[in-house]
């Protein structure tokens, strides 16, 4: 004889009553598809959130297990994109009918590309912590794509101070009498030539930004501006003519934090976006802190200027 399960979830519910603005799950692990700029689909791991509202004040709460395999049915059997969320969305609110009318969902992984040498042929994997986010309230669908971008900052009082240190040893060593060009050129090859470095130190662009329904997701396309508008990208695969260009690239690009902050705002402003927050994290070198800048498009009611938006940067 078949025995009948309780399902406490649909009973009455006897405690206090209210509604709840999200119930749901944390820490899912889903492997996901994520399409590449060369629209090949690559399967990565993810951690994913999942919640609908309780909006019924006497729901005992939600059916989880409803989320979980709407989730390992819609999302990890095609490419993830800011349409393919609000499907999913949409299928949230359907499982829980007069239940919940607002749902969100979250994806983070790392997104991983090999990406090209600055002056050899060679090519290195590079990995972008990612965030792919969509929500579904009150009839209205909201997509955010995240990523994170790692580049070199060069201090530019650190750049000056250097310089006038190497003025001063010029002068002490050929202060008297003429100079001569070959001996001035071989000194300069010489460690004594160059007495002093600038300081500079890995960096991160934490980005996120506003796109619509029909947006393609595109991580590439977002790394390119953002790396684009700062110059000095870390590099994987490296020779000796990519490093030379690298140390070229940091002493044409000296930046402050805010000097990081306004060009990525320029290229953001630049591409149109809805709406875009980001985070520029230099890394000190000198201090044991790290140098940091936010900015926002200022779009009513957009992203707020909260500097920790998207957490730690690495």
């Amino acid at each position: 004889m078949s025995k009948h399960m309780p399902d406490i979830a649909c009973q009455p519910h006897q405690g206090p009553q209210g509604t709840l603005n999200w119930v749901g799950m944390s820490g899912i692990e889903l492997p996901i598809l994520i399409q590449t700029a060369e629209q090949e689909s690559i399967r990565l791991s993810s951690q994913a959130q999942a919640y609908v509202s309780l909006d019924d004040p006497k729901s005992k709460g939600i059916h989880m297990s409803r989320l979980y395999l709407i989730l390992d049915e819609m999302a990890t059997q095609e490419p993830l994109s800011p349409a393919r969320l609000k499907t999913v969305l949409e299928a949230f609110i359907e499982s829980h009918k007069a239940l919940s009318h607002n749902a969100f969902v979250e994806f983070k992984f790392d997104y991983y590309e090999r990406r090209q040498s600055l002056k050899s042929d060679n090519s290195g994997w590079k990995h972008y912590p990612a965030l792919l986010r969509g929500e579904m309230r009150n009839g209205a669908f909201h997509c955010e794509i995240g990523i994170t971008v790692p580049y070199s900052s060069t201090c530019p009082c650190s750049a000056a101070l250097s310089r006038q240190l190497i003025q001063e040893a010029f002068e002490a060593k050929f202060k008297e009498g003429s100079l001569h060009y070959q001996e001035v050129l071989d000194w300069l090859g010489t460690p004594e030539g160059i007495c002093a470095t600038p300081h500079s130190q890995r960096s991160y662009a934490q980005v996120k930004v506003k796109v619509s329904e029909n947006t393609a997701l595109n991580l590439s396309e977002i790394i390119n501006q953002i790396e684009n508008a700062l110059q000095t990208p870390v590099q994987a695969a490296v020779k000796r003519e990519d490093e030379q260009e690298f140390a070229r690239l940091n002493a044409s690009n000296l930046m402050f934090c805010e000097d990081a902050a306004r060009r990525l705002q320029k290229a953001l402003d630049a591409e149109g976006y809805a709406d875009y927050w980001a985070r520029i994290n230099h890394l000190e070198s000198l201090h044991p802190h790290d140098a940091v800048a936010i900015i926002t498009k200022g779009t009513p009611n957009g992203f707020p200027d909260d500097p920790n938006l998207m957490g730690t940067p690495i």
